[in-house]
């Protein structure tokens, strides 16, 4: 019996025809329906990039105000998901909570094929879910969110009690923009799989956060935190990372696996910095090692081109705006949800299981 050729973990691998954005990793470029995608965190806001990624164009004034309003109406979370999340251990993890409350998200995402509807009262409760759960795990009462905040500014405030200064908005909005959507990933791939077998909306987004939990998707900012921590001063800079250069350390947040050049998330945030850094001394310190970082890789790994990653801008937008190291990745759901759900959608506009094959390499019976 003949066996096929095996791409070990679907790696390069075409599965699907998608107009929602392209990621070459190539030549850095990242795409989202026909607009770049820094230009987009540079000049738009979250509302605006998520109505281009579900509807397929940027807003006028009148649907942005639609969309705005739409999410602010469903932003409350239902009380059963609320006792659910306070029967929730402590010990357990931020993204185990995050899954269990939206799987319980049911009456928002029952049915097949999802709606817009759907989309938007799942994105709305993701944020609220996470704030809810973190203002327990901290031990003060969870605030109810505000409907004359944006989605941005509104998950700031709700986890943190105090409404956000504008170069926090500005900066955490830019995040959740460069991270909305970044083409077949694991996450993206799960929820088509699941969407591919005509199951609900809320099954798919649930598959997506299990697959976002696991380290290798999802990632942590803790040691880009720890490295810009014990840097401390801009001029430390300069002698702290040639000393780590000397010994042969990597510089977390510089180089990426599939961007060859400069990461464009992290150019646009790089951007976004530079224009807060007056307003934010995180903000300017992540400038300030950034260009160092990048001087001193080019003459201890001359030809590696080793740029900084979005991981290192979201470590420095983290840190500037106050949330700790375990909302990284549940604050990376609350962006990527928009993205999930477009892929849904459009999953569903023209399905087809997903049903990869597999080499039988055990015994046959005699």
């Amino acid at each position: 019996m003949g066996t096929k050729h095996i791409a070990i973990g679907l790696e390069g691998i075409v599965v699907a025809e998608s107009d929602l954005s392209l990621v070459d990793g190539l030549n850095g470029h990242l795409v989202y329906r026909g607009h770049w995608a820094r230009d987009l965190a540079i000049q738009h806001t979250f509302e605006e990039v998520a109505h281009l990624l579900w509807y397929g164009h940027l807003p006028n004034e009148t649907e942005l105000q639609q969309l705005k309003n739409k999410l602010a109406e469903n932003r409350t979370l239902p009380e059963h998901v609320k006792k659910a999340l306070d029967g929730i251990p402590a010990d357990v993890d931020m993204m185990s909570a995050l899954r269990s409350g939206v799987s319980l998200l049911a009456e928002q995402g029952h049915g097949w094929p999802p709606t817009l509807e759907q989309v938007i009262s799942i994105t709305a409760k993701i944020p609220t879910i996470v704030a809810y759960r973190y203002a327990r795990q901290e031990g003060r009462a969870p605030i109810d969110p505000r409907p004359d905040l944006g989605h941005t500014a509104n998950y700031l405030y709700m986890c943190k009690g105090q409404e956000p200064t504008v170069a926090h908005v500005r900066g955490l909005d830019a995040y959740l923009i460069l991270t909305q959507e970044h083409g077949m990933n694991a996450s993206t791939f799960a929820a088509r799989v699941v969407s591919s077998t005509r199951s609900d909306l809320v099954s798919a987004i649930t598959a997506a956060i299990g697959a976002l939990k696991g380290p290798l998707h999802g990632g942590a900012p803790s040691e880009v935190t720890e490295m810009m921590e014990a840097i401390g001063t801009k001029e430390n800079a300069e002698p702290w990372l040639r000393q780590a250069l000397e010994n042969g350390e990597r510089l977390m947040g510089f180089g990426h696996r599939v961007y060859k050049t400069k990461d464009p998330r992290a150019t646009a945030l790089s951007v976004v910095a530079s224009e807060l850094s007056k307003d934010d001394p995180w903000f300017e310190l992540a400038t300030h090692v950034e260009q160092v970082g990048v001087k001193l890789l080019a003459e201890y790994k001359p030809g590696r081109q080793l740029n900084t990653n979005v991981e290192f801008y979201a470590a420095a937008v983290m840190r500037a705006v106050g949330l700790p190291d375990e909302l990284f990745t549940p604050t990376f759901a609350v962006s990527r949800t928009v993205g999930w759900c477009a892929h849904v959608l459009e999953q569903a506009a023209n399905n087809r299981i997903i049903r990869p094959e597999s080499n039988y390499t055990g015994l046959m019976p005699e």
